[in-house]
């Protein structure tokens, strides 16, 4: 079984497509309303795109209009890890996958109330999706 937490950079860039490397492991972002996940709505579950775990289910995604997929609330079991953010001048709360330390994207207090009020805003890169049918 592989340790994702010590994999080297070398190995993670031996996994993953350049655009995922610099995302996952870089912290770094994808453009807004560039990513393949921005406007989907299919039932089905997302997982990490560096190591497979899986990180929401498509009943807590929603349209926020702000460029990235965006969900309610992560999938049960502790999928997510927070960490304060204070790069770039602002103060956000990153979330990254609790299984492979991999850059998801970051969590603000500007969702929707009646579910909770929270907004995951993630990169499309940086996960993968299973159809609910399969």
């Amino acid at each position: 079984m592989v340790d994702f937490k010590d994999l080297t950079a070398a190995e993670w860039r031996e996994r993953l497509s350049p655009e995922r490397f610099h995302i996952l492991r870089e912290k770094g972002t994808e453009r807004a309303f560039t990513g393949q996940y921005d406007k989907h709505y299919d039932a089905g579950e997302y997982f990490c795109a560096g190591c497979g775990q899986k990180l929401f289910e498509s009943d807590s995604k929603y349209n926020s209009g702000c460029g990235w997929p965006a969900f309610t609330a992560p999938a049960e079991g502790g999928a997510i890890d927070e960490h304060r953010d204070t790069s770039f001048g602002m103060v956000r709360t990153e979330v990254t996958c609790s299984n492979c330390g991999g850059h998801l994207g970051h969590v603000f207090p500007d969702g929707p109330r009646e579910a909770g009020g929270l907004r995951y805003c993630i990169n499309s890169a940086s996960i993968d999706f299973e159809p609910e049918d399969k």
